[in-house]
């Protein structure tokens, strides 16, 4: 049984077990069965042995004809979607089909689904001829993302007289991926740039071109037009003009997963809303064209294993999906720093950097004035313990931590744009600010220092 509705054919077990498979009734009926026969030896009335005989008999003989029952059944299971975000619904829909030459009886079903996901669907299905099919569907929805195996489906065989039920199980599962809440960002870009690109990127060679005349060899599809006729005479092969074009302009998003960093865990804790908030600055830069890469504290990239020019080489909708499925299972580390980050940051040519980040000591946030150094363009959402750990369900936070201000005084003076995060602030908010600052840093050529490297954030639409 999968999701693309193969055949499956579930096998009966052994005659021990369709004994284990008595109902209450049959049990009851077997106890009376034998209390019969007893009294009936001890009373000496043979008629009531008959009666017993009677009681006895009928549960074993359901067990029996269940057990020798041999329904040939095919299930198949599809989910619409099969990647949803949080608090989101997903349709599971069941189809069972009798591929024997017999019609079967009435049959249970239950689907088996982690208990997050609510409870098991359980199906109650009619005689079904032979060759028929019955469809069933049900929903699922979870607040935690993560990633839920639904199944295997199990279908369970009753006789008429409910003395016996016995369960057969299917082999095949499915995946259902619960990925992280995405919030629609308004529109911001690179000063001078529109969708990551611009005149000042570095360009590259491709396969159409207007004026570089710099030839290689043809190719099945090239365009005849740019055949370089000088070169081919030269080469005696045909040799064609290479194109140049600019370079997506390049994103790394960095989600800080220290257990030590966020206080407190569950849907409203301050870890997942930098989990959301990550998805959500992905998916958003994704879409105006940047080249996006996740990276973690751990050193983990995605895509990997180094994350060289990170996703949205593709599709855009492909690439999210990719970032969104690496989100959907991201967990706490263990690091104690981010000198892993730091590690795959150092090379430098980053563009812009979006960081996410918890608890910073002193130590940590040197460390991620060293990062800002690395990249253009860097904005910090910071995230503040205390006010996390006043909200309902926090978890105190280790003594001794520096104080959210003077956190974002550390990493302002290291040239990042920096935010604080208490509980309910909205990330569309906090997204609008930030390029607002950074716009008027580089007015004034002061506080996120990316006027140095002639970078900066601007609302669209807003003020030059």
């Amino acid at each position: 049984m999968t999701g693309g509705g193969s055949e499956a054919t579930p096998e009966p077990g052994g005659l021990r077990a369709a004994l284990g498979g008595l109902t209450t009734r049959g049990r009851s009926f077997l106890a009376a069965g034998i209390a019969a026969a007893v009294c009936s030896y001890v009373l000496g009335q043979p008629d009531l042995l008959r009666v017993g005989l009677l009681l006895a008999a009928l549960p074993l003989v359901c067990v029996l004809v269940l057990h020798r029952t041999r329904y040939r059944v095919a299930a198949g299971r599809t989910l619409s979607p099969a990647r949803v975000p949080a608090a989101a619904e997903s349709r599971v829909q069941l189809r069972m089909e009798n591929v024997s030459r017999l019609p079967t009886g009435v049959l249970m079903l239950q689907d088996r689904v982690p208990y997050v996901l609510g409870p098991r669907p359980r199906f109650v299905l009619d005689r079904v001829e032979a060759g028929g099919h019955r469809e069933v569907s049900y929903r699922v929805r979870s607040d935690l993302r993560g990633r839920y195996r639904l199944g295997p489906l199990q279908l369970r065989l009753s006789d008429p007289f409910g003395m016996c039920e016995l369960t057969r199980s299917f082999s095949s599962s499915d995946t259902l991926t619960v990925v992280p809440r995405v919030e629609p960002l308004p529109a911001v870009r690179l000063a001078g740039e529109t969708a990551g690109f611009g005149d000042g990127r570095q360009r590259s060679l491709a396969l159409a071109g207007d004026d570089d005349v710099i030839p290689r060899g043809y190719r099945h599809g090239d365009d005849l037009r740019r055949i370089h006729w000088r070169s081919t005479a030269r080469h005696g092969e045909l040799m064609v003009r290479r194109e140049e074009q600019p370079q997506k302009a390049r994103c790394t998003v960095l989600l800080d997963t220290r257990d030590t960093a966020h206080p407190g865990s569950g849907p409203d804790s301050a870890f997942e809303w930098a989990v959301a908030a990550a998805a959500s600055a992905a998916a958003h830069l994704l879409e105006r064209g940047f080249s996006v890469r996740l990276l973690t504290d751990t050193g983990t990239s995605v895509p990997g294993p180094d994350g060289a020019g990170g996703a949205g080489g593709t599709d855009s909708a492909d690439a999210a999906g990719l970032l969104l499925d690496a989100l959907a299972v991201v967990e706490h580390s263990e690091e104690e720093g981010l000198a892993a980050a730091y590690d795959v940051l150092r090379g430098g040519g980053e563009g812009l950097l979006v960081a996410f980040f918890g608890d910073l000591d002193e130590e940590q946030a040197a460390v991620a004035g060293q990062i800002r150094r690395r990249s253009g363009a860097a904005i910090a959402f910071v995230l503040d313990g205390d006010a996390w750990h006043r909200g309902p369900g926090g978890i105190r936070f280790a003594t001794g931590q520096v104080p959210v201000a003077e956190r974002l005084r550390l990493l302002r003076r290291a040239g990042w744009t920096a935010l604080p995060v208490a509980p309910g602030d909205s990330l569309t908010d906090l997204w609008r600010t930030a390029a607002d600052q950074a716009g008027a840093g580089e007015r004034t050529g002061e506080g996120s220092g990316a006027a140095e490297d002639g970078v900066s954030w601007t609302a669209a639409g807003g003020r030059s």
